[in-house]
């Protein structure tokens, strides 16, 4: 069955030039990922307390300029995002953090504040943007992406949050960390969708597995 993969690549040329485009390809990417590297290394270090240098996530203040690009993933924007919506194999994960008083640690429900709207088809979770997360925080992410992507590394990952907002950029580094291979960043989030006059639909906050259930459950989705 086809996949519908989009990738966002010009297509290589056949022929007797195809070795070399192969290396001038992969000589890009190795390019690009310095850059990349080097961009993010000169931020933290024009802000240290920001960044764990540890894991190089940052860890404070994080409504505040983004990088252009994100270490083991793509940044795009709305036209983009159209096509990998359009495509209909994409999985939307919305990291907005949760205004409220986090996590009930017996319930494993989010104590909201405030009401949160995000992109039709995205899956909530909140927090896993945070620079450093506890266990539960961390079996949350990596199961909840399993399970939404059926453990399919290859499925592509749209990962977003607001504009400003180094959660996104957290949490997409920190889904290529668990081997998956498309993710796809958007920064302007939330409001960039809205500046183009889209509209947002109520989110719900997918609960974390707690407890003696952490060891049956993997995501509660369906709750």
């Amino acid at each position: 069955m086809p996949s519908g993969r989009i990738d966002f690549v010009r297509p290589r040329p056949s022929g007797g030039r195809r070795g070399a485009a192969r290396v001038a390809h992969l000589a890009a990417h190795a390019i690009v990922a310095l850059l990349v590297a080097g961009a993010v290394a000169i931020t933290a270090m024009a802000e240290p307390r920001h960044f764990d240098p540890a894991t190089g996530y940052r860890i404070s203040q994080y409504r505040a300029p983004t990088p252009a690009e994100v270490p083991g993933g793509t940044r795009i924007g709305i036209d983009e995002l159209d096509a990998l919506v359009a495509e209909g194999e994409a999985v939307l994960v919305d990291v907005m953090p949760a205004i409220g008083g986090g996590y009930d640690p017996a319930s494993g429900v989010w104590r909201l504040a405030r009401a949160h709207a995000h992109i039709a088809g995205s899956t909530w979770l909140p927090d896993v943007g945070k620079g450093m997360l506890d266990g539960n925080l961390e079996r949350y992410f990596r199961d909840c992406l399993s399970a939404l992507t059926g453990g399919q590394k290859e499925r592509a990952l749209v990962v977003y949050c607001q504009s400003d907002c180094w959660m996104g950029w957290n949490a997409a580094k920190r889904a290529a960390s668990y081997g998956y291979r498309r993710i796809y960043w958007y920064p302007d989030g939330i409001d960039g969708w809205r500046d183009h006059e889209r509209a947002l639909m109520p989110a719900r906050a997918v609960p974390l597995v707690v407890g003696e259930a952490a060891g049956a459950a993997r995501c509660r989705l369906a709750d």
